[in-house]
């Protein structure tokens, strides 16, 4: 997919506009193989910047672990941003087009006591006002290694603080 596809479709994301304030998400990690491998919530607090956007983001996972991440996103015209996190190699960069962004970039994750570096191909897809869809493929030497699914809801309340999703039995 290219950004430019969903010109003229839907309501026009700004991610200053739909994060600006309190947003809750809800995820999923599969693995390549499709496997559900994680579940989590996470609560996203948007404060304008100057020329963009800061995203503090805490993330609570149903295995009872947690993680934090602070964006500064930057708007620099014509549909484009870039942003930078403390695990964030380099500086990701985005294009946003009627209701979708696609966003690309290097992340360092632990995974099994190492570190790896992740990239990530993240799409945003607006529904409404309200609802607005993200799917990222994760690629480790070119080879799809996972996938990562949230929906995030600008809805009354959703300042409230995410409940712990429940730990999954053991298969």
């Amino acid at each position: 997919m290219k950004p430019e596809e969903f010109i003229g479709r839907g309501p026009t994301l700004s991610l200053e506009d739909y994060f600006s304030g309190t947003t809750r998400a809800w995820g999923l990690i599969e693995d390549r193989r499709g496997r559900v491998r994680r579940q989590f919530r996470v609560v996203i607090v948007g404060r304008p910047t100057p020329g963009g956007i800061e995203l503090d983001e805490t993330f609570h996972y149903d295995d009872g672990g947690s993680d934090h991440r602070v964006w500064q996103v930057r708007r620099l015209g014509e549909g484009r941003y870039s942003g930078r996190a403390h695990d964030v190699v380099g500086e990701a960069r985005g294009r946003a087009a009627g209701p979708a962004l696609n966003w690309r970039y290097r992340l360092r994750l632990p995974v099994g006591g190492r570190v790896w570096t992740i990239a990530f191909d993240d799409w945003m897809l607006l529904q409404d006002e309200r609802v607005l869809i993200n799917r990222a493929t994760l690629r480790k030497w070119g080879f799809k290694v996972g996938q990562v699914t949230l929906f995030f809801d600008k809805a009354p309340g959703a300042a409230a603080e995410p409940r712990t999703i429940p730990r999954q039995a053991a298969e």
